[in-house]
């Protein structure tokens, strides 16, 4: 009796289950319907363009792995054998016996993936399917470097695509949302994903960003200061100082064009600015502005002279002629080198030490964005009608170099959890990228990652002048990432032997972003020092020292001991040649001109 009395609870639970998910599936139908009628997607023939030729590349795969059937053939018999022994543990773990865990990458969610027989499985089964891919992948390169590359790339974001923690039904975190919302997680989830594809589509700073959590000026960008120079192509930002003496040389932040400069600028408590303000140093920021069609187009020489030159010369007119520490980031580096050795070549300008976060001067092993590119993407993305390219398809392209970080971390908490977007200012940066300048778009891609023109001597020209960067002989300080996929470091460790004044080389853990992003009041991360700059970055590496905390530290270190004690009273923005014009953050990231 009390078994016949189980039997028809568990077979109404299961009942009810089934009617809630009919239910989910009814609604999640209408919804979706909604969203393509209102978004004039409903005709089924509409379809998506390929802008990195995923597509293409893997049917030159497929060809390949055609035309080698022996190694398809031994990849496939080590997967059979591979799932034999693992049907075999796990039938020994359901059994009671002690099995070891074999170790491999890890899966986001709950100990469940471990302790729970079904779950453990699904896990090791995925894991064995991604080497098999991988294996394929390697056979399939035929020995060339770059086609390895591309498809080691596609087949990293397919199988992070197809991971068990990515599904409700293979994840137990989302199966237990799912029982104890009756569902609703999951509508919640589709509403999400719905909203944000809105956004996708064209609503650039609509509510996806969550304008109440973020706003330039107000919550990111906030660091006090005033514009004192503009022309069409930046502003220039001088900020308060927050004590009551400075040193006399002043810090130049030179951002890349790719992004808004307030990366550099977030939240009070990781903004490398506010943390340099308050040390004692007088900040200068460039802001670029958007480009606008009403424009001729801007050239590389155009944001070298009439940008990172002439924000040199803004500067020492607004501190009296104080030597200048000039530092770039990201590509922002790769702007500051040319200008530097615009300056030298032509006898202008004063620069007492330069540093080079994130960047990369020479661009022969880009990482996996390099991967990416080649003559077919490059004419994908340069746009038929001649409008600036956008942004976001390289926005997208640089998620994907941290794809659990940046993608599906916000796929499972946003869509499968339901739960509402949290707050991230990264992010938000990320979201509120500008439209690139179109010839600068090229130079980006073609000069630099397609043909490393940059680091070979009188590669490029600069109004006429050939760049030599072999002529910088001021102080360089060189930072980079551990797992930056972007700038990878020992690429990055290359701008050693390529400037002349390079001496010191930092590397930071973590990745492109966070690892710039770091204060040490934080207490994340840390970062690997040498005083010697070997060659070889993989000597480097050997003899480095892991040091505690952040490398904001070292690097302040560094130019002050470049910098010498010396220090003068609080500059004011406009106690110089410069009369104010506005408040920061300025007019142009926030997209007026």
């Amino acid at each position: 009796m009390v078994d016949q009395q189980r039997t028809l609870r568990q077979s109404s639970d299961a009942d009810g289950m089934s009617k809630a998910f009919a239910e989910i599936a009814e609604r999640s139908q209408l919804i979706v319907n909604d969203w393509l009628q209102r978004n004039g997607l409903a005709d089924p023939r509409s379809s998506g363009a390929d802008p990195v030729g995923v597509a293409t590349l893997f049917l030159d795969l497929t060809s390949k792995m055609m035309a080698i059937p022996a190694s398809m053939v031994t990849a496939q018999m080590s997967l059979w054998q591979d799932y034999f022994t693992l049907w075999q543990s796990t039938t020994g773990r359901m059994l009671g016996a002690d099995v070891l865990r074999p170790a491999g990458a890890h899966l986001p969610g709950e100990q469940a993936w471990h302790d729970v027989d079904i779950f453990a499985y699904v896990k090791q089964s995925f894991m064995l399917t991604s080497r098999w891919m991988q294996v394929m992948a390697d056979a399939g390169s035929d020995g060339s470097r770059k086609l390895r590359n591309e498809m080691d790339m596609c087949a990293q974001q397919f199988l992070a695509a197809l991971s068990s923690a990515e599904f409700t039904l293979t994840n137990p975190e989302m199966l237990r949302a799912a029982i104890e919302s009756g569902g609703e997680n999951l509508i919640t989830g589709l509403q999400n994903l719905l909203k944000e594809m809105e956004v996708g589509l064209g609503a650039r700073g609509s509510a996806a960003r969550d304008p109440q959590s973020f706003t330039v000026g107000r919550t990111v960008a906030r660091t006090p200061g005033k514009v004192i120079f503009r022309n069409s192509l930046m502003e220039v930002i001088q900020y308060a100082p927050r004590t009551e003496r400075v040193l006399r040389r002043p810090l130049l932040f030179v951002p890349g064009w790719t992004g808004k400069y307030y990366v550099l600028d977030l939240r009070d408590s990781n903004s490398l600015v506010r943390w340099a303000v308050d040390l004692g140093q007088t900040v200068f920021m460039i802001s670029w502005v958007g480009p606008r069609p009403d424009e001729p187009p801007r050239s590389f020489d155009d944001y070298v002279i009439d940008g990172a030159v002439t924000a040199i010369k803004v500067v020492e007119r607004a501190t009296r002629g104080a030597p200048v520490n000039a530092v770039g980031h990201g590509l922002g580096g790769s702007l500051l080198a040319a200008a530097l050795d615009n300056l030298d070549s032509s006898g202008e300008g004063r620069i007492n030490t330069d540093s080079f976060l994130a960047s990369l001067l020479d661009f022969s092993q880009p990482g996996e964005l390099g991967a990416m590119i080649d003559e077919e993407v490059l004419c994908q993305l340069d746009e038929a009608n001649g409008e600036p390219p956008d942004v976001d398809v390289l926005a997208q392209t640089c998620a994907l170099q941290r794809e659990n970080d940046l993608l599906w971390s916000f796929v499972i908490n946003n869509h499968l959890l339901g739960n509402d977007p949290f707050p991230f200012d990264l992010l938000h940066w990320n979201r509120d990228a500008p439209r690139l300048p179109k010839t600068m778009h090229g130079v980006y891609l073609n000069a630099l990652y397609r043909h490393n023109r940059l680091a070979e001597p009188g590669g490029m020209r600069i109004g006429g002048r050939p760049i030599d960067l072999r002529r910088i002989t001021v102080p360089s300080y060189v930072m980079s990432a551990r797992e930056d996929h972007i700038a990878p470091w020992k690429s990055a460790y290359r701008a050693i032997r390529l400037l002349g004044g390079a001496e010191r080389f930092t590397l930071a853990a973590s990745g492109h972003l966070a690892s710039v992003v770091n204060p040490p009041t934080g207490g994340r991360y840390c970062y690997w020092t040498n005083p010697r700059t070997p060659e070889n970055p993989d000597e480097w590496r050997a003899g480095a020292k892991p040091m505690e905390g952040s490398w904001w530290a070292d690097w302040n270190a560094w130019i002050r001991r470049r910098s010498g004690d010396e220090w003068v009273p609080a500059r004011e923005p406009g106690d110089g040649e410069l009369e104010p014009l506005c408040d920061a953050p300025g007019t142009y990231v926030r997209g007026n001109a």
